[in-house]
């Protein structure tokens, strides 16, 4: 890119502030041609984000990550998007040699152990894949949203990642759970249906439950550790400061 990612974030947040989430995905669709791609877990935004891509025929590339632990649930909902759209969903898997090399060393449970064994597990099957899904892309959609845990507050609807040099979109980042079911309830979109038993967060079967009325959302992903912030990784690699954040005024 022939700006600095300063200035990318900063034009972006004002272009795009205000606008909906169809027009935020075709705006930078438009802006990033061949170069942009959007990453589902078939969990209730991803899929009203691949809703809008699908409908209106944006050029954007859905992809997803398949860790071989995920629910059977998810599976049937990813085939019920492909017969509903008759779109392609890009599969990425682990790497095999590192996760036979995982289950020989420390069998299949190990990240019940340790919180750095979980991560040595989400490494595997997440985040080293999500590397080669957006190498040689510029924008990266997400369906991130903000009352989604406390750490996911503090950022933005548009963000810089220097993990992976890309711009970051949110188009669902104000949307409220509600907002999420009435606009699935109202556009027939598929849905796991693991929403209708308590879960709110869906990833790999072993790490994931349903959460009690109150618990906060994510609760139920790898319930086991005694964190405030459970992160497997994708969204929690080194931003840095936010590149275009005010200025703290000194005491």
């Amino acid at each position: 890119m022939q700006v600095s990612s300063e200035a990318l974030v900063h034009n972006l947040r004002q272009q795009l502030a205000g606008r909906s989430a169809v027009d935020v995905l075709n705006s930078v669709a438009a802006q990033f041609p061949g170069k942009a791609v959007f990453s589902t877990s078939f969990g209730l935004e991803d899929q009203i984000i691949t809703h809008l891509i699908f409908e209106n025929n944006l050029p954007i590339k859905v992809f997803t990550l398949d860790t071989a632990r995920n629910f059977q649930e998810t599976y049937s909902t990813w085939n019920k998007t492909l017969r509903r759209y008759g779109k392609a969903i890009e599969p990425y898997f682990p790497w095999r040699p590192a996760v036979e090399e995982l289950l020989l060393e420390k069998g299949p449970n190990s990240f019940y152990d340790s919180v750095e064994n979980r991560k040595e597990c989400c490494g595997i099957r997440k985040v080293e894949p999500l590397k080669r899904a957006l190498n040689g892309q510029h924008a990266w959609f997400t369906g991130i949203r903000a009352e989604q845990s406390a750490n996911r507050q503090d950022m933005h609807a548009v963000e810089w990642d220097a993990a992976h040099q890309l711009l970051k979109f949110h188009p669902l980042f104000d949307w409220t759970f509600e907002q999420c079911w009435e606009f699935v309830h109202a556009h027939s979109v598929p849905f796991n249906p693991l929403h209708q038993q308590g879960f709110v967060s869906i990833g790999c079967a072993p790490c994931t439950r349903a959460i009690q009325p109150g618990e906060d959302f994510r609760a139920g992903r790898w319930w086991w550790e005694d964190q405030s912030a459970r992160e497997c990784g994708l969204h929690n690699t080194p931003h840095g400061p936010d590149p275009v954040a005010e200025p703290v005024a000194a005491s």
